[in-house]
């Protein structure tokens, strides 16, 4: 029997448990927000209110991220925990790895934003020319799952970036970025109900735009009053967001997405 019967012999519960990412729901969107701000106050948390400095903690990141890609990737089903547990370690290593190629390396936001939108892209040109397609349905053997949360990753530090450079670089503050990306997401939205736009390049411009929204939130939530935002204290604000991410996970239907055919 050929590879592509045996595919095609398999009961539907073995097809839908070989995808290991999420159904792409209403609230996918919400917890991808709330984790994305939990990033960016725990990535603060390290590397400022603890001194840590960038790269020291973006090596722990990383180290934390790596840990969760092989957990994902050596699980035989979904896993709702293990599956956000991973995002909000990329978004906390995104948001170090952003900084430090930023600030430290002296591109300034302009610079690192261009540097990393490179590598973003030529992430899924790669993801497409090895596996033909960059969908999620599409991700159901570790290769697609390694491009998949190297994608993810890039997208998290230039979320950051374009967050930093909204903000600061254009001037326009935390709530003014987070109106800005807000706006944009609803485009997003309203190309999806209708327009025929390809449904992968909507998911990866949405996904990449809710990382800058989640960004200028978090540090209008945890930056000096001085600088515009509330200066809460970082341990409280990720406790709480990560109390609501919990909440949301097991509170909302979490099913893995369908496998492409």
């Amino acid at each position: 029997m050929s590879s592509a019967s045996q595919h095609h012999d398999l009961d539907p519960a073995l097809k839908n448990a070989l995808v290991k990412v999420p159904a792409i729901t209403l609230g996918f969107w919400v917890i991808k927000i709330l984790a994305t701000t939990l990033g960016e106050i725990g990535g603060d948390l390290l590397s400022m209110s603890l001194n840590l400095g960038y790269l020291l903690s973006t090596f722990v990141f990383m180290a934390v991220f790596i840990g969760f890609v092989l957990m994902q990737i050596r699980a035989r089903r979904f896993h709702p925990a293990v599956y956000w547990a991973t995002i909000i370690a990329s978004t906390t290593v995104g948001t170090t790895l952003a900084d430090y190629t930023t600030r430290s390396l002296g591109i300034g936001y302009t610079g690192g934003s261009a540097l990393l939108v490179a590598f973003l892209v030529i992430t899924l040109l790669a993801w497409h020319r090895t596996l033909g397609r960059i969908d999620v349905a599409s991700i159901h053997t570790p290769k697609a799952e390694g491009f998949y949360w190297l994608t993810i990753m890039f997208s998290q530090t230039l979320g950051t970036a374009l967050g930093d450079w909204t903000s600061d670089t254009a001037g326009l503050g935390y709530l003014g970025a987070a109106l800005i990306f807000g706006v944009l997401l609803l485009v997003l939205v309203a190309a999806y109900y209708v327009t025929q736009v390809s449904r992968t390049v909507l998911f990866w411009l949405a996904f990449v735009l809710t990382r800058p929204l989640g960004a200028v939130v978090g540090d209008f939530l945890d930056k000096p009053i001085a600088q515009g935002g509330l200066e809460l204290s970082r341990v409280s604000a990720s406790a709480v967001l990560l109390i609501a991410i919990v909440l949301l996970i097991w509170w909302l239907p979490q099913r893995a997405a369908s496998k492409a055919h």
